[in-house]
């Protein structure tokens, strides 16, 4: 048998995809971060017109001219960030993008920091680009909400690169403007780039999202529609940032996937072109189903920190693999937290992109856990 690459000793598949395949029909779904919801009707009216007319060739490589020009409309209106759009590259979801983004931006030897608690491709990420992930502890007093002086502590002098993830995965943090711009403030100063994955951007409650490239042109965004439109499965992003830096991180791109799949990037144009109401109502559910996971982890007396972002709880329990192996037993699917970080072996993750009345069923499972 040939051997496979060294770079894959370090790879674990992910835990989050292992909870979903042990999932049985009677069990309910606390585990994987996806939308319960369909998509926009807009957007499917679009898919089946492209389809009709026969948009099912290839594109350009950036991605078709109409969608990136929607891209920088949003980037202008939302984020107050001037891209043009030659700097934006449509991408197959916010995955490959930070694919692309390590493969053309790290090699060995450089340190890139990532947040720790963190989404658990960020690593893989890093790993698989031959860098050496430098984790930035998050404090739990603080609500998971890096700091300016928790970056600042990591940085050496061969510090390549910082991931942001705000609001945070698996956390629910959203981070402060004064820290983003300080951490900006750093990434000039010191001369590394910020790849801000804001892809929870619109899923916010009661706080303002800020982006790390209003602040300085060291900075790449990853956003997209898997999680504001519900179209995960379209496999949908962008990255952008600067002209000469997006042009060089194209050679990756165009030699793993060509362009973007052309129905999903129709898909992503009428998203953004079309009423905004569907993500206004489905914010509006996650925020129902915030304050109930909220008050039910507060019942069980799980400690959770405030859950600002995103749709995801992160409460700490005495031993993470135990908790998740006996919520199995009572019927629910969570995700350990060590898949996150190094500070995580005592956390779970819970997931409420699902239905109020299956986390409320949840939670009343959970309550059971005791008497196992």
């Amino acid at each position: 048998m040939v051997e496979p690459a060294k770079r894959l000793d370090s790879i674990e598949l992910s835990h989050i995809r292992k909870m979903f395949e042990v999932c049985d029909e009677n069990a309910i779904s606390l585990g994987i971060g996806e939308p319960d919801f369909d998509i926009p009707g807009n957007v499917k009216i679009a898919i089946n017109k492209a389809l009709d007319d026969g948009f099912t060739h290839y594109t350009h490589n950036k991605g078709f001219l109409e969608l990136r020009e929607e891209i920088a409309k949003k980037l202008k209106n939302d984020n107050s960030l001037s891209i043009d759009p030659d700097s934006i590259m449509v991408t197959v979801g916010g995955s490959e993008g930070l694919y692309v983004c390590s493969q053309g931006l790290f090699e060995k030897g450089d340190e890139v920091l990532i947040p720790d608690p963190g989404f658990l491709s960020y690593k893989a990420c890093v790993d698989l680009a031959e860098a050496t992930p430098v984790a930035v502890e998050a404090q739990i007093n603080n609500d998971y909400k890096l700091t300016f002086e928790d970056v600042q502590n990591k940085i050496s002098s061969k510090t390549k690169a910082f991931i942001m993830n705000s609001p945070s995965n698996p956390t629910g943090a959203v981070m402060d403007k004064k820290d983003i711009k300080a951490i900006a403030d750093l990434a000039t100063d010191h001369d590394f780039m910020i790849i801000s994955d804001e892809i929870y951007e619109k899923i916010i409650y009661n706080k303002k999202h800020y982006s790390p490239a209003q602040f300085t042109d060291n900075a790449i965004v990853i956003n997209g529609f898997s999680k504001t439109y519900a179209m995960t499965g379209l496999r949908i992003a962008y990255l952008a940032g600067q002209n000469e830096v997006i042009d060089e991180l194209l050679k990756v791109h165009q030699y793993t996937t060509a362009c973007a799949s052309s129905i999903s990037q129709v898909a992503g144009y009428e998203a953004l072109k079309g009423p905004q109401n569907h993500v206004n109502s489905m914010v509006s559910e996650f925020k129902r189903r915030r304050d109930l996971i909220t008050k039910s982890l507060d019942d069980l007396g799980l400690e959770c920190t405030s859950l600002d972002g995103a749709f995801y709880a992160f409460p700490q329990v005495e031993n993470a693999a135990e908790y998740v192996q006996k919520a199995v037993e009572v019927g629910v699917i969570t995700v350990p937290g060590s898949g996150f970080g190094q500070t995580c072996e005592c956390n779970v993750r819970m997931s409420y992109a699902n239905s109020y009345e299956n986390i409320e069923e949840a939670m009343n499972r959970l309550e059971k856990i005791d008497l196992i």
